[in-house]
């Protein structure tokens, strides 16, 4: 079993469904409106567009860059398989490819390494960042996107 096992795997719900199922995949999309008035991006994946009403969506491929808009390094208390790899990272990272979207993740030295792979010193506001993919949970039943420090 491996580390990311024993963390708590994400909620796959039927409006986030395609976004996990991209990600197994190794590709990063997000929801947008398909309404040809609208074509707003939207995240998380919903329904109905916030800004215009339509129901009428699809998924459009993201280059999977991004930069640190936000992170901390959460301290103990924490669960038992969280407490085992800290201190870590949990960051927020804004698409350069659609800035208003931000992706909750951490960022790591590989897409499989632990959640601690990264010193958090190394970190900076704004710093650039791709896109990784790690199956994770139960026999790899989710790929996790996380992120890598571009140089």
């Amino acid at each position: 079993m491996s580390d990311s096992d024993s963390l708590l795997p994400p909620v796959v719900d039927e409006d986030g469904a395609p976004f996990w199922a991209y990600a197994a995949r190794g590709e990063l999309r997000v929801q947008a409106c398909a309404s040809p008035a609208c074509g707003e991006l939207r995240f998380p994946p919903r329904p109905c567009c916030p800004h215009c009403g339509s129901f009428a969506s699809e998924w459009l491929l993201t280059s999977g860059r991004g930069r640190l808009w936000s992170y901390v390094v959460p301290h103990p208390p924490l669960l038992p398989a969280y407490a085992e790899q800290a201190p870590y990272n949990a960051v927020l990272v804004e698409l350069v490819d659609a800035p208003r979207i931000r992706l909750a993740g951490n960022v790591v030295a590989s897409p499989d390494a632990p959640l601690n792979s990264v010193d958090p010193a190394r970190l900076r506001i704004g710093a650039p960042v791709r896109a990784a993919f790690c199956p994770a949970g139960p026999g790899g039943s989710v790929t996790l996107v996380r992120w890598l420090l571009e140089r």
